[in-house]
């Protein structure tokens, strides 16, 4: 049945483009749409009959290029994928709309790899139902068309947004482990048969892991798998009740990720990969989640995050969040033997900075607040089925060839911070914390142009011999080594927090600065636009991620000055992830804490001190309501040594111990970590 609807409206498609039965004006739209699904659709037979697997590289990349070259920025300016060509073409009312539509239906790229037959009918469908209401005599209303857009969303959620749920937690679901495991990976056309856009970070990193042997692939894949299973001992939590890792990654990586799946193999954990969304229904903003490849333009994904303005509302809330406790509830054994996400990130692109469109869709102030509420109840239910205080998960980050001429060295570099001695930091970590302890505040003041002048506010100890207010972070969750941190206590946290330029969650701010008071943003700029209600909004829109105001929930030191100066000698500071940059400087996160869902498990350092420092005095509202207690986001922002004046802990009775002075380790102890420094 699905096969003879999809024949069907192949069929009708394909006549299209020999008719002119719309409007002139949106006759464009239609005859490119159509072409694009009929390239679909000639990729299906392919796919189908075998001949794409038997392609030759160069052909695979000539298919690749044809996918996703209407996007590309060069030619992003004629694509009617980006909203001001888009209302330029179709007029203010329709412009948007239809521009949505085309990226909706660009998701079907991955649904042909994966033979999604029905997400392809689905699709085609709604392409249909929309061309069909411009057929008529006087044309559609806008309403008519945004409607149509809203029972797509409304009718299909059951099988888009729960297929996703499975997807993220079922191993059977294994299209991506197929193709790691059983693909001959020195036979690059591998690539291409995931259905992701391959740039030249994708091949030259596939090609440059080849070049290594071994032992070194080795080497890599047991400290990304040897720290999750410490996160998990480190955390007193029970890792043999759990069946499942869901392994993210960008694609180029597979050599280190096959060996990586033997590795869990042996822990008792069978891989799962889910695929970035595609769709306007499984997608997050910008934001890649899962498994993708490289990103063809980011600014085509930037005008399009807010793309669910054509159909957020209550009833759409209610009717996706119904789906997806009905999904958990009835895959919970499933769910129950998740043990968390184990990430491979990827760094180095030169960074992006967007440009703000004025025709881009926007959620408007309900909206942002439906979107708040919905993020709140899904991380209630999520919590429910995959327990915060049973997972946990690990995070490492390498260098894409994009990052400049130096890329092997660059590599090689990154292995070894990764692979730093955790021993020695401990120690001299544990001396940091020793004093951090005494403390009833921290006082951090910026230098060299850097604003920075912030009082953090400490938990008061009651049993200082078997209580500590830092966690001494090794290399487990968060690789590299190298931090101390804390759950700061709100009351009493003020202050300005300044940084002349940072990189969070692919998107670059420069000259951001936050304002605290009583440990929430007060005021927040930023300088990347030359209208202060842009940056205001931008600033809104991905560090607040729509919330009036945010918590401060942790405060850390970072100690990875070998990281630092590497990053200084090729020249990268502003392309390090922010996995590797927190390790290289003081840095502060705004929003959850590090504990959030799990701050009543007991957490000890390696010296037996139990880290009490869990909750702060939003995140203790679980115990009452706990869509009050979380905002399910935790943005970090480094301060980089060089923008460093001093470190200084104040005691009660104000005593002020010296951490860092210049840029400089100076309490007793640490000295060690300015060794690294002495290259400078």
């Amino acid at each position: 049945m699905m096969e003879e609807r999809y024949g069907l409206a192949v069929e009708r498609i394909r006549q299209i483009s020999e008719e002119e039965s719309v409007n002139e004006r949106f006759l464009s739209f239609f005859r490119e749409t159509a072409k694009f699904l009929l390239m679909i659709d000639e990729l299906k037979k392919q796919m189908e009959d075998g001949t794409y697997r038997k392609l030759e590289l160069e052909e695979l990349e000539v298919w690749n290029r044809r996918l996703y070259e209407d996007i590309l920025p060069e030619n992003y300016g004629k694509s009617f994928g980006n909203p001001d060509y888009a209302v330029n073409m179709l007029g203010e009312e329709f412009g948007p709309l239809l521009s949505a539509l085309y990226t909706e239906l660009r998701g079907a790229i991955p649904y042909v790899f994966e033979g999604k037959t029905e997400y392809l009918d689905i699709l085609m469908e709604l392409f249909l139902e929309i061309y069909c209401q411009f057929e008529e005599e006087d044309g559609p209303e806008a309403a008519a068309v945004r409607d149509t857009i809203y029972w797509y969303a409304s009718d299909y959620c059951d099988v888009f947004v729960a297929d996703r749920i499975r997807d993220q937690i079922d191993p059977e679901h294994s299209f991506a482990a197929d193709l790691i495991c059983k693909s001959d990976l020195k036979d690059l056309r591998y690539l291409y048969w995931f259905g992701e856009y391959i740039s030249e970070n994708e091949m030259e990193t596939a090609k440059f892991l080849l070049s290594l042997d071994e032992e070194k692939i080795r080497k890599m894949a047991d400290v990304y798998t040897e720290g999750y299973r410490i996160g998990f001992v480190n955390t007193g939590k029970d890792l043999s009740k759990k069946g499942t890792v869901e392994i993210r990654y960008v694609i180029g990586f597979e050599r280190v990720v096959k060996a990586a799946i033997q590795n869990f193999k042996a822990m008792g954990l069978k891989p799962v990969f889910c695929r970035s969304g595609a769709s306007v229904l499984t997608r997050r903003q910008q934001l890649k989640t899962g498994y993708y490849g490289g990103i063809p333009n980011k600014q085509f994904d930037y005008d399009h995050k807010d793309d669910q303005a054509l159909f957020l509302d209550k009833k759409f809330v209610e009717r996706k969040l119904e789906v997806i406790q009905t999904t958990y509830e009835h895959e919970k054994e499933l769910a129950a033997l998740m043990a968390g996400p184990a990430v491979i990130e990827m760094f180095g692109e030169k960074p992006f900075s967007p440009e703000h469109k004025e025709n881009a869709l926007k959620l408007d102030k309900k909206q942002e607040e439906l979107s708040r509420q919905f993020d709140s109840r899904q991380g209630q239910i999520v919590n429910r089925y995959i327990r915060g205080d049973e997972r946990s998960f690990t995070l490492i980050a390498y260098p894409v060839p994009e990052i400049g001429p130096d890329y092997e060295e660059i590599f090689e570099e990154v292995i070894r911070i990764n692979t730093l001695d955790a021993k020695v930091y401990e120690k001299v970590q544990q001396t940091m914390i020793d004093a951090l302890d005494q403390g009833e505040y921290v006082h951090i003041l910026g230098g060299n142009g850097n604003r920075t002048d912030l009082k953090v506010q400490l938990y008061r100890l009651q049993d200082p011999q078997k209580e500590t207010i830092f966690e001494n972070c090794v290399a487990d969750v968060n690789i590299p080594v190298g931090e101390v941190f804390t759950s700061p206590v709100l009351e009493g946290t003020n202050g300005t927090l300044h940084v002349s330029k940072v990189y969070l969650h692919d998107l670059q701010y420069r000259d951001l600065e936050l304002t605290f008071a009583n440990g929430m943003i007060a005021d927040y700029r930023c300088a990347n636009f030359s209208r202060e209600m842009e940056n205001k909004a931008y600033i809104r829109d991905h560090i607040l991620h729509h919330y009036e105001t945010l918590p401060l929930g942790e405060f850390a030191i970072g100690t990875n000055t070998t990281a630092y100066v590497a990053a200084k000698k090729y020249g990268i500071e502003d392309k390090m992830p922010i996995l590797i940059a927190e390790k290289m400087g003081p840095h502060f996160a705004v929003g959850d804490t590090c504990y959030s869902w799990s701050e009543d498990v007991s957490v000890y350092n390696p010296n037996g001190k139990e880290i009490v420092a869990r909750d702060n005095s939003v995140s203790i509202r679980r115990k009452e309501d706990v869509s009050k207690a979380y905002f399910q986001c935790h943005t970090d922002i480094t301060i980089p040594y060089e923008e460093l004046k001093s470190i200084t802990v104040v005691t009660k009775e104000g005593e002020e111990i010296p951490l860092l002075r210049d840029g400089r380790f100076v309490l007793p102890g640490t000295e060690i970590l300015n060794e690294p420094l002495k290259n400078l």
